[in-house]
């Protein structure tokens, strides 16, 4: 048997000093990745000279440095037009991976027939799971009518290892580079949050399987990049809502239903913020 493809890890850092030097490390160490790009979108705390320090003594770490933040989606896109191996994996910088937690994904896509999108089960430093590792596609019409519907989150089925879900985390995916590329990898149009969920959505479109591999457990210390800056992250967050929504169920609706959905993303927005602000 030919040896298992090999993986490209894209990591895109903004203010990552924290975690970036661990997240590389481990990357460096992990079964099966050939190349690491490190898109930095203009960090001034240091990780880009840290970034260089381990480019500095492994040749599989290169490095492309954005004089500004063109957004999480374009330095996805950059990282992954710098790489050519057959596999792609997406990787935050404050997420810590075991060595072989990316090999394991990439069995479990070896194990499905056609193509695939996986991201593992995320962890916080308590053990307290991403609820955001398996979602539901967005509805905002229902979401209008149910405030059950808001919630996206898809309960773990512990007894399904690769469990089929409408979406994964942008926070860890892995695909293969051939279904990246067939589907135009990610909407440069989304600077910070619901990329993820777009990419995903087109995967299933074009065929693909999108699950969770409950049986990969993963540490991310979320949101480490962006706790500094909360209004410009829920901001960007709130607007990628509401492309998402233009893009995939708007034309279903009539103008005034369209009109509420506007209302209701907007509406939120500064009552985030302020919950934001007041948990520090």
């Amino acid at each position: 048997m030919s040896a298992p493809a090999g993986i490209a890890a894209v990591v895109v850092s903004y203010q990552s000093i924290d975690t970036i030097d661990a997240c590389l490390s481990r990357l460096c160490a992990a079964e099966g990745v050939v190349q690491v790009r490190v898109v930095d979108n203009g960090s001034t705390d240091g990780t880009l000279e840290a970034v260089q320090r381990q480019a500095s003594v492994d040749p599989r770490v290169r490095f492309i440095g954005n004089p500004d933040n063109p957004g999480f989606s374009v330095a996805c896109n950059q990282g992954a037009r710098a790489s050519d191996a057959p596999w792609l994996a997406f990787v935050n910088p404050d997420c810590l991976l075991e060595p072989d937690a990316l090999s394991r994904l990439r069995a479990h896509a070896a194990a499905l027939a056609g193509d695939c999108l996986l991201g593992a089960d995320l962890v916080d430093e308590h053990g307290q799971r991403d609820g955001a590792a398996r979602r539901r596609d967005p509805a905002f019409a229902a979401m209008l009518r149910e405030r059950g519907a808001r919630e996206l989150a898809v309960v773990p089925d512990d007894a399904q290892p690769l469990q089929r879900v409408d979406a994964v985390s942008g926070a860890l995916m892995l695909m293969p580079r051939g279904l990246f590329d067939r589907i135009g990898g990610f909407d440069e149009g989304y600077r910070l949050h619901a990329e993820d969920l777009d990419l995903c959505r087109r995967a299933r479109e074009a065929g693909a399987t999108v699950a969770a591999a409950n049986d990969v457990r993963v540490l991310h210390l979320r949101g480490v990049s962006s706790r500094s800056r909360p209004v410009f992250v829920e901001w960007h967050k709130h607007r990628g809502l509401w492309r998402y929504f233009r893009k995939f169920e708007s034309t279903r609706l009539a103008v005034p239903a369209r009109a509420l959905v506007w209302c209701a993303i907007w509406l939120r927005f500064p009552l985030a913020v302020a919950r934001k602000l007041q948990a520090g």
